[in-house]
């Protein structure tokens, strides 16, 4: 019986498949308290974790028994993928799993964010009728979307956007020139992608290249009447930039689904206050129903696997 530490939400039914034969060791809360989760994993042989658990050298120095880290997820920038990689251990993310429901996000917010009306709830049940002029908010065919990263997720917005007659534009330089995957998408550098998109959608890791990727710079090469839309990772946007480009005009809209500072802080939460067209979620675009059945399953089947396969991982150091 092999002792497996659950330190963020998994849902009772994979709880359940976990401990037919496994000691199961289960706190949402745990990453929020260091020092248990060090207890806890000291005899443990795996960990689930979502994207608030820190997977870094010193949890590894005191987890001399782990074989396997279940990412449920497939963001990778709270693990230091070096550090597992020296000490043996194998990363195990729910890629794909959440791909539909992260698209899926895109294109709901980028078709509130355009087409404008649906904040007018308040005032109709007020008795108002707020319907000074005759257009409101604009269609999004013959637009074009430019996707910043042309990974599983940000095809997925593709084959959508396509489907509303959008122009699909993108910038990935680690996808070569020659790549199949070119005939849905116009190759683009960052800049002129910026300078032509009437939409953006982050779809990138964060790392040293793109901390900061869309700064007061990258917004000054957008167009004015252009939305941002970022379910990527927090940190490749600056926040106030986007706040204070909303508020003077030169950028039409933003969704901002991750955030540098999560969950936000009065300070970084102040940046947002009274900022027009915005829409702030807490990280959940990835998050419907299906898709934490879909993530949970994959990545619970393959860290079960993983213990019980005699070829997997089962030596540290």
């Amino acid at each position: 019986m092999s002792k497996l530490v659950v330190s963020e939400y998994l849902p009772d039914e994979f709880l359940d498949v976990l401990r037919q034969g496994h000691e199961v060791i289960y706190d949402a809360d745990m990453y929020s308290d260091r020092p248990r989760l060090l207890g806890q994993v000291a005899d443990a042989a795996a960990i689930f974790i979502r994207n608030r658990t820190r997977i870094d050298e010193e949890l590894i120095a005191a987890s001399q028994s782990m074989r396997v880290v279940g990412r449920l997820g497939v963001g990778l920038d709270n693990i230091d993928m070096d550090a597992c990689a020296r000490a043996g251990l194998r990363v195990i993310p729910a890629v794909g799993a959440n791909a539909v429901s992260v698209a899926e996000y895109v294109i709901e917010t980028m078709l509130v964010l355009t087409r404008g009306v649906f904040g007018m709830t308040e005032s109709m049940v007020a008795g108002e009728w707020p319907r000074q002029g005759h257009a409101f908010g604009h269609e999004v065919m013959d637009n074009v979307l430019g996707l910043v990263g042309f990974g599983a997720i940000a095809r997925e917005v593709a084959a959508r956007a396509s489907s509303f007659g959008m122009r699909i534009v993108a910038h990935d330089p680690f996808i070569h020139e020659t790549d199949p995957v070119w005939q849905t998408a116009t190759p683009l550098n960052l800049e002129e992608l910026l300078r032509v998109s009437d939409v953006i959608s982050l779809h990138t890791p964060l790392d040293s290249g793109t901390r900061n990727l869309i700064d007061a710079r990258a917004l000054a090469l957008m167009k004015p009447s252009a939305v941002l839309i970022n379910t990527s990772r927090g940190g490749t946007v600056d926040e106030g930039a986007v706040a204070r480009a909303l508020q003077s005009g030169a950028l039409a809209g933003a969704a901002l689904d991750v955030f540098a500072s999560e969950p936000l802080g009065p300070e970084p939460a102040s940046t947002f206050a009274d900022v027009p067209n915005l829409l702030l979620t807490p990280h959940v675009a990835g998050n419907t129903h299906e898709s934490v059945d879909r993530v949970a399953r994959k990545v619970v089947t393959e860290v079960l696997e993983a213990l019980e396969t005699p070829d997997g991982p089962d030596t540290r150091r």
